[in-house]
């Protein structure tokens, strides 16, 4: 998979993909990620790319021309499935969703300033809209760091061990059941007798119920 992200911060950008997870990705040659500083498509003095918005109001626009640029400068060399615009009013990330996208193989991420990106770029260059949740960061990058994290740990071979993420929460709509480790008691505080067991049949049984029972508790929702 081949991540191009178009930004005015890339090196906020860079600490996330350069450890763990992601950068085992990409030593496997599984994830491809390309930082794009959007002011290297600015024409205008001083490398702008933000503007007033027309009609009045609090906080800066990042303009048309730059983006532009940008986006059709990338999509000349590549071919994109998806072009994604992380912003607060767009539809909420979740693991169907990242499912859907990790089968995808090149994605281009825009992500926003200020007040936003000027609307025709929406209307015209971005086919889908994603949010991480209802609050509003100062920028797209984080919300991309966490959108190229929730699809990299998805691509065959990247996890030791492939199914785990398989057993993720949200990935069959429930939370995840309560594990443990080593010692089998701390405290006196012991790990449940059925992981010990040894009876496989039995610990996904308890596994399931465990799961269930927890997404009633916390996320009744997603049982609907």
């Amino acid at each position: 998979m081949r991540i191009d992200i178009i930004t005015v911060l890339p090196e906020l950008l860079e600490s996330p993909f350069s450890h763990s997870i992601l950068q085992r990705a990409k030593d496997k040659g599984l994830l491809e990620v390309h930082l794009h500083n959007l002011r290297d498509y600015s024409t205008l003095p001083r490398a702008q790319v933000d503007d007033y918005q027309f009609g009045g109001g609090a906080g800066m626009v990042m303009m048309m021309e730059p983006l532009v640029n940008a986006i059709e400068s990338l999509q000349a060399a590549t071919r994109y499935d998806e072009v994604i615009y992380l912003t607060p009013d767009g539809e909420t990330l979740q693991q169907r969703m990242a499912n859907q996208l990790s089968l995808q193989e090149n994605l281009l991420l825009i992500c926003g300033h200020y007040k936003g990106i000027d609307e025709r770029i929406r209307e015209h260059f971005v086919t889908k809209e994603i949010s991480i949740g209802d609050y509003v960061l100062s920028g797209g990058e984080l919300a991309a760091a966490v959108l190229v994290d929730a699809l990299g740990r998805l691509l065959p071979g990247v996890l030791n061990d492939e199914t785990s993420a398989l057993f993720d929460s949200f990935q069959d709509n429930l939370l995840a059941p309560p594990v443990y480790t080593r010692p089998e008691v701390f405290r006196n505080w012991k790990v449940p007798d059925v992981l010990l067991s040894g009876n496989h049949r039995h610990i996904e049984d308890w596994r399931h119920e465990q799961s269930l029972a927890r997404t009633q508790q916390r996320r009744p929702d997603l049982l609907q």
